[in-house]
Order: C-alpha cells, then sequence, then structure tokens
C-alpha cells in the first residue's frame, strides 16, 4: 500500500490549520507549525512580572490620576481615539504594561521595539509595514517603543513624520525626564502621562494576586504568607511592582520541595537584594534631590535635611557636591543671622576634601543640621542681588574723588584722595561722609538672629548722624 498520498494529505490539512504567525519581508506569510508550543515554552521562561501583567483595564493597579472613571487616558481608550502618548515613571509603575493593556484593547495592529536594541533600519522597517496596513488595510499601527529615551536624536527624528501624519500612533515609554530626552518636535505631538510609584496598598493588591492566580501567577504553590513579610515587600520595593514580584517568586521558588511554603519575614528579607536608588547624577533624581535639600535647610527642618543628605550619599552622589551646596545655603539663606554657620559650612567642605567618606559625612551632618536649625536671612543675598542689577541697568557711578586712589606719585595733583577722612581717627571709629555719588538702599537687616544686633547698629548709626 502506498501511504505517500495519505502522508501528503495530512501534511496539507497541518498547513491549512495553522494559524499565521509573521510576515517574511518580502510581505509573504511564513507559518509556525509549532506555534503552540514554542509560546507555551516562551510563557513558561517569563518571570512572574512579565506573566502577572494586566490583560484589560479593570486588571491594572495604580496610576489613577489619570486611569481612573473619567479620566484623560481611559477616555481615550473606551473611545478608541488614542494619539500618539509619552509614558514617563519611575520602573515598574506599569508603563510596559498599559501599553500591553492598550495592545489587547485597541482594534489597532501593535508592533513593540525596545530602543536599548532596535535601530534606525529596524525602525524604518516598521514604519513601512504601518504605511502599507494603512493604505491595504485602513488599520492604524500603534508602535510601543520602550526605553525611548535611549534613541537618539537622528533615531527620533526618524519617526517623527509618520507620527505627524498620524500613520503610526507611538506610545514611548522612558524613565527620564522627556521634557530633556525627548526631541521637542516629537513632544508637542504627543501627549505626556507621568506614572507615580504605586502605593504600598497598590503593592500588595499587586502581589495577593499573584499569590492567588492559578493560570499565570503562584497559586498552584500552597503559600503561608506572613502579614509583616507582605508589609516589608511592599515598603522595601519603593513602589516598584516588578521589584516585588520578583522577590516574591524567588522566595517561592527557593523553598523547594517545602509545603506549603512559610513565607516569613525573613524568607522577604533573603529574597530581595539591597535597594537601589534612583539616581542619576545628570538626570532629574540628581536635580530634584538637590532641590529638597537646599529647601529643607532653607525651610530650618534638620530632619529633612538629613534625609535628603542620607538618600544623596547612599544613591552615591559625590560628597563635594553636597558639601558645596551646603557653603552655597550658608550664605545664601542664613546669612548674617548667625555669621558663624558659614564659617562651619566652610569647615565641612574642607574636611569633606580632607578625609573623604565615610568620614566626611559627619562634617557634612554636623553642617547641615546647624544650618537647618540656624535663623535664616537671605538680606545679603538681596543686597548683591539689587546691586548687581543696578550696575547692569543703571547709569554707572563714578568713584568720589577723595575715596580714589591717592597712593601713587601725582595723585595728588588729580585731586585724588583730597578731603577723605579716615574713620579711625574720630570717636566710635566711624565718621558722616559721602561714600557713593547717589543715595543707594540695598542691605536691610531683618530682626533675626545675630542680624537683628547688625540692624540696631546701623539705626544707631544713623540715628547719630541725624544729630550731628
Amino acid at each position: 500500500m502506498n501511504r505517500a498520498p495519505l502522508a501528503a494529505s495530512r501534511s496539507l490539512m497541518i498547513f491549512a490549520n495553522a494559524k499565521p504567525q509573521a510576515k517574511s519581508k518580502n510581505g509573504s506569510t511564513a507559518i509556525d507549525l509549532f506555534q503552540e508550543i514554542h509560546e507555551a515554552n516562551r510563557k513558561k521562561a517569563q518571570p512572574l512580572a512579565a506573566r502577572m501583567r494586566p490583560r484589560t483595564l479593570d486588571e491594572f493597579v495604580g496610576q489613577e490620576h489619570f486611569l481612573g472613571p473619567g479620566k484623560l487616558l481611559r477616555r481615550l481608550m473606551e473611545a478608541d481615539r488614542l494619539a500618539s502618548v509619552i509614558f514617563y515613571g519611575p520602573p515598574g509603575t506599569g508603563k510596559t504594561a498599559l501599553a500591553h493593556v492598550i495592545a489587547n484593547h485597541t482594534q489597532c495592529r501593535f508592533r513593540q521595539l525596545n530602543a536599548v536594541a532596535a535601530g534606525i533600519k529596524e525602525v524604518r522597517e516598521l514604519l513601512e509595514e504601518a504605511k502599507a496596513e494603512l493604505e491595504n488595510g485602513g488599520r492604524r499601527t500603534i508602535l510601543f517603543v520602550d526605553e525611548l529615551h535611549r534613541f537618539n536624536r537622528t533615531q527620533q527624528d526618524v519617526l517623527l513624520p509618520d507620527v505627524e501624519e498620524g500613520r503610526v500612533i507611538l506610545i514611548g515609554a522612558t524613565t527620564q525626564n522627556p521634557f530633556f530626552a525627548i526631541n521637542s518636535p516629537l513632544l508637542s505631538r504627543s501627549q505626556i502621562f507621568t506614572f507615580e510609584p504605586l502605593t504600598r496598598e497598590q503593592i500588595k493588591t499587586i502581589m495577593q494576586r499573584a499569590l492567588s492566580d492559578q493560570e499565570r501567577g503562584l497559586g498552584k504553590v500552597a503559600v503561608t504568607m506572613h502579614p509583616e513579610a507582605l508589609e516589608f515587600l511592599a515598603e522595601i520595593c519603593d513602589g516598584d511592582a516588578r521589584r516585588a514580584l520578583s522577590a516574591l517568586e524567588i522566595g517561592v521558588l527557593s523553598a523547594g520541595s517545602q509545603t506549603p511554603v512559610d513565607f516569613t519575614l525573613e524568607v522577604a528579607q533573603e529574597s530581595i537584594q539591597r535597594k537601589v536608588l534612583d539616581y542619576d547624577a545628570t538626570g532629574d533624581a540628581h536635580y530634584d534631590l538637590a532641590s529638597a535639600f537646599i529647601k529643607s535647610m532653607r525651610g530650618s527642618d534638620p530632619d529633612a535635611a538629613i534625609y535628603w543628605l542620607a538618600r544623596m550619599l547612599e544613591a552615591g552622589e559625590d560628597p563635594r557636591f553636597i558639601a558645596r551646596r551646603v557653603v552655597i545655603c550658608a550664605s545664601e539663606d542664613v546669612g548674617n543671622a548667625d555669621p558663624q554657620a558659614l564659617v562651619v559650612a566652610a569647615a565641612a567642605l574642607q574636611a569633606t576634601e580632607f578625609v573623604g567618606l565615610p568620614e566626611c559625612q559627619l562634617a557634612l551632618a554636623q553642617a547641615v543640621t546647624y544650618i537647618a536649625s540656624a535663623p535664616k536671612s537671605n538680606a545679603s543675598t538681596v543686597a548683591i542681588s539689587k546691586a548687581r542689577e543696578d550696575v547692569r541697568s543703571g547709569r554707572t557711578l563714578p568713584v568720589p574723588e577723595h575715596l580714589r586712589d591717592a597712593s601713587y606719585k601725582g595723585a595728588a595733583k588729580l585731586g585724588h584722595g583730597t578731603g577723605y577722612q579716615y574713620s579711625h581717627n574720630f570717636e566710635g571709629g566711624y565718621v558722616k561722609q559721602e561714600y557713593l555719588p547717589e543715595e543707594r538702599k540695598y542691605y536691610q537687616p531683618v530682626e533675626r538672629g545675630f542680624e537683628a544686633e547688625i540692624k540696631r547698629r546701623l539705626e544707631r548709626r544713623d540715628s547719630n548722624q541725624e544729630g550731628t
């Protein structure tokens, strides 16, 4: 019996029932005969955080400020009127997850790129596919670019014409401030949505869902989760759901054959790595923390100032950068209300240069708490600002002749120094004379700290002038 026709017919049935997997570069359809096996193997290799990505808006946790009922992004998605958007926020807050929810929700074609690995060639190919899909089938394409800030200016410019013409809907995800990292023309054509770190309660909701989900999560494993362990992971992950789920998976899988898994606080602590702080010496975190640090010292809150100091030190900030900010604050915000503040700050800067970390943290902490606790005055700061503004914008005042340099031969013939009165020759070391050709008032001491005494001195001087 000839079995060849039967085998051939079975092969044809397999091909007929197989689902198209992808299109080749020439547009022909490539068929994956083992699609289900491949898909199952891919899912099996995925970490818990990837498996537990939400599939619908109802499953998505967090970001209610733009995804809550009636909020802008939810309305756009429900109406299927999504335009190009930029998702900006720290890791693990749902940027990629929301892009996949949109992929499931929309009627558009969905394509994904990672800016770390993709080049201009891959971008152009996807844009050409999107153009062909729109022209031939009338269907628009959503292009999700993860880590969009990793694209250089040229790569970002390649996207611009298709975004502008509406041939693709761009979803760009970035952890960097888009106003610094993304081209202005691309930004002007996109709506920016800022993702906030998830709250402790939201993180706990996500972990509990993973523990109970038998299809994608850990629901097939018996786990006794101690409340303090759950609280610890929700706290230590810093609003990063991916980090919390990774620690949860490590804790459960590392238990081996133990049933049920006793997930204690100790297990939780061993399952998560030391906190890696989000910090880039040229990025938002650097400037935001420095700003909070200075404003806390200026605002006379030593506890807050110490916290921000610790954040910067733990993140690896250059202690000399911190010390310089402390010196500036001592003059700008404390000034003559406590002249000793600048002395303490300058000593901390010198100690930082001399001994370095970790010991210099002690000198920095001393200076920071001293300055934060000191009385505040910016009178000297205001004075120099006003004076420099007068110099820049007003008529330049000439030096009065009696104040001009009279130390060189021939100065007397020019009248330099004539009529100058030496202060120490008078009672109290002061004599009334003209130091500016026009009266100006720049320095206005405040009634705080030592500057109150300075103010009284100047008032006594003025009253003595009036009496003479």
